[in-house]
Formats: C-alpha cells, structure tokens, sequence
C-alpha cells in the first residue's frame, strides 16, 4: 500500500517553499529493471537537467548505475534536501518506481512522474482507477515545454495534478527540436557509467596487451530525432511521439559529437555514441546529409544506431554509415516468417532479404545486433530452431530474444483487451521477464520460455562463440576481440550475470576460445617487438548491451519525456 505523506508534513514544506526564494535542490530518478545492467545512462535525465530553469540545483541518480532501495534513496534525499523529484521509467520498471515514489512522498517531498508509461495509464499513478496513489503530479507527452512550469509551480508550492503539452484548444503539442538545448556533457559525471569496471579481470588483461585498453570507455545517448511512422502493433513510439518526424539540425548534432569527442581526447579514453532515434535514417536523404557533414566536420567517433532493414538497401547510405563512425546496427527484425510480420503490421520487413542486408553491412565493415519477439500468434514450437537455421547462413551478429509483450495503449493491447486475451492486464506490476500476459493462438506461454531459453543458450553457447570466431578469422584481431567479448557480455541479458561470480562458468566454457585469442595476442606482440607488424585493425567499438528487450525499434530512447518509450 502507498504511503501518503502527513498532511502536516506536506503542508509545511509547501508553505516554506511558497515563501521563499531560494534555489530548489530538484532529483531526477531512473530506477533500474532488478534484472539486468544498463551501461548507458537515460538521455531524458540530462536533457531535463539542461531544461532546468536557471537557479537550481538538479541531482540525477540513474538506477543502472546506483542501484538503491527505498532506505538508500530517502538517505539520500536527507543528505541532498531534495525538494521536488521527479521519476521516469519504462513499463517495466514502473512497478519499483512507485515504490521509490512511495517513499519520497512519505518524506512530504512532492513528486512528478513522467513518460510513455504514465502517459498512457495517468490514471494510474494518480490513483484514480481504484489503486494506490503514487505522485503528486503526472507529466504526459513531451516535456521540453511543460518541465519549465513544473519547477515554477513547483517552487510556488502549486503543483497541478496533470501537465500535458497542449495550446489553449487543448491539441497536443509537439516541440520542435530547433532550439535543441546543448548538453554539457563535459560538466557531467559520467564516472558511474565506465563499462571498464565491469569488464572482468581477464577480459581487461586481454584488452590491454592488445592495446585496446583505456581509462574508461562510455557508451553516450544522443537523439537526432524523433518520431516514427511506421505504427508497429506492439510498439508504443508512434502513439507517443507521433507519426511526423521532428530533427535537430545537422550543426547541433555535429557540435554535440565533437564536444564528446574533444572530451574523450582529454579523458584519454574511449566514448561511443547511442543515437537513440527510433529510426536513425528514416528519412535517408536529411540522414546522408548529417553523415556528410559529419566525415566534413572530422566528428567522426564510434557510433550505434536503430534503423529499420528496408532502409539498409541503400548503398550509398550504408557506405556513409561506415565513413562516419559508425559500428553496430540495431535492427528489429522481430520473426524470419512473414506472416507473423504482417500480423503486427510491420510487413516492410522482407525475411527473404535479411541475409542480403546483413551482407552489405558485413562488406562495410559494420555489424548487426538482431531483436527477434516469440509469441506471436502465428509462431509454433520450433519457431526458436527456425530463426535459428536461418541466422546460421548469415554474417555473425548479436541476437536478442523476447516475448511479444502488449504495453499498454498500443493497438497490440487493446486488441487483447478487446478479446479477453490478456491473462495479466497488468503485467508490469508484477514484472516476469521472459514470461508472456497473453496466451498465443498456436503455442502456450510455458512453450514460448522454452523457446526463448533454446535461443539465448544455443546462441551465446561456448560452440556458438567459437563458430562467430571462426567466421571472423579474415577480420582483424581486435574486431575478433570486441566481438567476442561483447557475445559475453549480451548473455548477460537472460542468463544471470549480474555479480561478479556469475561470470565464472561463462569464462570457463569458453576458455578454449579465450586461450586461442591470448595466444594470438602474445604472438602479435612479440612479432612487434621483432619489428614484424604492428597492432592490426581499427578499432570497433563494442555495444552496450540493452537493459532488457523492448519490443520496438525504440531501444534506449530516452528524450525529455521523465521516462523512455518501450
């Protein structure tokens, strides 16, 4: 149950607020999933922190990288004599934000939450639907416009109970993205996130004698921009961010990259760049011209983005791709069966032409990771061993598999709703990855784990490893490298690999591999002591792996929205 704060509590500070004039010490809060590590920090936390109106002070606390419990955050709101916070996450780490939320408000410290989720169920954060209530104050939509009033309401001691982007007709309001707010990010710390210290003791060791280690390596979000108009079934972008596409211009990107990539340089370290659009060239002709401007303006710096595989039959666009920076492609490829993608409209996906497609990025020099979903009403036991036979005549790439999961508002879960086919309408307060909320048509729920445990484990196998290895041989040592280790870090995402012990029996089934890589390494090296040859290859940089999988082409995506979209 949700503890509300005491009247007299509330009633006080509010009343301090109204009369004072000082600065408000605002938190903004990201709580993490409890199931796997995301090494990316949330875009939306900085981008609100940038839209802060002047004479504050913002704290962030990602729960990816502090994972706290209801005791630590209300610490940590004492130490930091936090006044307002606002809290964003996705569906799936909804269920603990309200508990975060629960205790600040306990505190008397009024609370604001935001994102897809809470756009699409207000209702529910505010306790109108017969629960408990979690916020004071919902922000729906966007907030690039709507978080500058909530802190002066904020501080007045006047919050509203909804905010939502509208004009005076009460029609949403899209912002533009003209006036894009530059991120400091030389100012921001970004220590929390250094995948370096995750990196188990032998994987740095291996690193370093080939060369490739640094003092710290980070994985940034940048967004171009948003909007998609593809309208996917399962997908909640569209219904959030709308089918029209808004971008930042092409100075403002490159500016961003090449503030990131002067900050690395003094660092002495590696930063790779997310672009968390959901869509990265959906619109090839703008896109081209920022990769353009890139290579001119020398911002090139190792890049990941999401782009849908229809878009990837452009040589010239994927050519670009390449000379700009970038490295991993992520692609929903979602089912090798056409039926199952026509069902969740997303029939532009042509599984006849994936192997063409990943063969393009492969001749580039660029890899692929591949979102596949399960469960869909036409899959069938063996759907796992038939993506599977198909994947092994392409190029190696990074597979990730789930369950197709109905989020709510999309057309997917009112589709269900509307059939009586939901078994847990509301999933995401009792939270199961990898299990299903809605029975398919031709294979149960305990049928769809099954599938989805084959997949990940004959995947991310030791056998597995070894064959993407051997696949790679003409590829140089540290594209091999990167490769392999990032194979042992997206295991991580299914089977457990959250504590540092749990990376033993992953090391030890692939200590053959790793011997073979060690000793190539020593070998490179003693022929460049004699004079023989140099360290080989560009560098690649290795994703980050996803903090879980959300059915859309979205990822991480994390604009000014108090939260991400699925």
């Amino acid at each position: 149950m949700a503890s509300e704060p005491s009247a007299g509590r509330k009633l006080a500070r509010l009343k301090q607020r109204a009369s004072s004039q000082a600065a408000m010490n605002i938190l903004l809060y990201n709580p993490d999933n409890e199931v796997t590590h995301n090494f990316m920090p949330h875009l939306w936390m900085f981008l609100l922190k940038s839209l802060t109106p002047a004479g504050h002070n913002v704290f962030l606390v990602d729960g990816n990288a502090q994972p706290l419990n209801e005791k630590e955050l209300v610490q940590y709101l004492r130490e930091k004599r936090i006044e307002l916070a606002g809290i964003g996450a996705m569906t799936r780490m909804v269920a603990k934000a309200y508990r975060m939320a629960d205790a600040v408000r306990a505190e008397g410290i009024p609370v604001v939450m935001g994102g897809p989720h809470v756009t699409e169920v207000p209702n529910e954060p505010l306790g109108r639907d017969g629960g408990p209530r979690h916020t004071d104050a919902v922000a729906l939509g966007e907030a690039d416009q709507t978080w500058p009033r909530i802190v002066a309401d904020a501080e007045r001691g006047c919050l509203q109970e909804v905010y939502a982007p509208v004009d005076s007709a009460g029609k949403e309001i899209k912002p533009s993205l003209d006036d894009y707010p530059a991120i400091p990010w030389d100012r921001m710390d970004l220590d929390q996130f250094n995948l370096i210290r995750y990196f188990p003791k032998l994987a740095r060791q291996a690193l370093e004698r080939a060369g490739m280690m640094w003092s710290s390596f980070h994985v940034v979000p940048i967004e171009s921009g948003r909007g998609c108009p593809y309208g996917c079934e399962f997908c909640t972008v569209t219904g959030f961010f709308g089918d029209s596409i808004r971008f930042r211009s092409n100075q403002s990107v490159v500016d961003e990259l090449l503030l990131l990539k002067s900050l690395e340089k003094r660092r002495k370290g590696r930063i790779a760049v997310f672009f968390v659009d959901d869509n990265f060239a959906i619109n090839p002709k703008r896109t081209k011209s920022l990769l353009r401007e890139i290579i001119a303006r020398d911002a090139r710096i190792p890049w990941i983005a999401q782009i849908s595989m229809n878009l990837l039959r452009d040589e010239e666009l994927v050519s670009l791709i390449a000379a700009s920076g970038g490295q991993w492609i992520f692609m929903g490829l979602e089912s090798v069966e056409p039926e199952n993608l026509k069902s969740v409209s997303k029939g532009f996906n042509k599984p006849e032409e994936y192997k063409a497609v990943l063969e393009r990025l492969a001749r580039h020099g660029l890899y692929a990771i591949t979102s596949f979903i399960f469960g869909m009403d036409s899959d069938r036991p063996g759907v796992a061993e038939r993506t599977l036979e198909a994947m092994r005549s392409w190029p190696p790439v990074l597979p990730v598999f789930g369950q197709l999961t109905p989020y709510p508002a999309t057309p997917l879960y009112d589709k269900l709703a509307a059939a009586g086919r939901l078994s847990r309408p509301k999933h995401w307060l009792d939270f199961k990855p990898f299990v299903m909320a809605f029975t398919p048509q031709r294979i149960t729920i305990d049928q769809v784990s099954v599938e989805l445990k084959h997949a990940w484990g004959s995947s991310y196998s030791a056998a597995a490893n070894a064959q993407v290895l051997k696949q790679l041989e003409a590829s140089p040592l540290r594209d091999r490298l990167i490769h392999f280790f990032a194979r042992l870090a997206f295991r991580g995402i299914y089977f457990p690999q959250m504590k540092r012990r749990e990376w033993v029996r992953p090391l030890f089934e692939n200590r053959r591999p790793i011997l073979r890589l060690v000793m190539e390494i020593l070998a490179m090296k003693f022929k460049s002591l004699l004079g023989g040859v140099s360290n080989d290859g560009q560098v690649t940089t290795a994703p980050a792996p996803p903090s879980g999988i959300a059915h859309s082409q979205s990822g991480k995506a994390s604009p000014p929205a108090l939260g991400s979209p699925e």
